[in-house]
């Protein structure tokens, strides 16, 4: 009988089981279909209260996907249109 997750040693054991049932052909409406999905729903709201990852600052993201695509500001100055945009942006005036 599957039971609330409450512990890091059950969020593993149910991660290992979620693991051996997508090694197998599981059945849509079978037990084993059930069972993951079950699984499935218990390990995401146990991350949710415990493993939780904060939302990145805007700014960080526009940031860290720039340097990702290698992308200079003169070239987001390109995309946002003009210069002073993308200053106002990139310094955190523009919320």
């Amino acid at each position: 009988m599957l039971t609330p997750i409450k512990s890091e040693q059950q969020y593993e054991d149910a991660l290992e089981r979620v693991y051996m049932l997508m090694q197998t052909e599981v059945t849509t409406g079978s037990k084993e279909s059930d069972e993951l999905e079950v699984l499935s729903i218990l390990i995401k709201e146990y991350e949710h209260e415990n493993h939780a990852v904060p939302q990145p600052n805007p700014l960080d993201a526009i940031k860290f996907r720039m340097e990702q695509l290698n992308m200079s500001e003169g070239e987001l100055s390109d995309i946002l249109g003009y210069r002073s945009r993308k200053s106002e942006i990139l310094s955190g005036k523009e919320s």
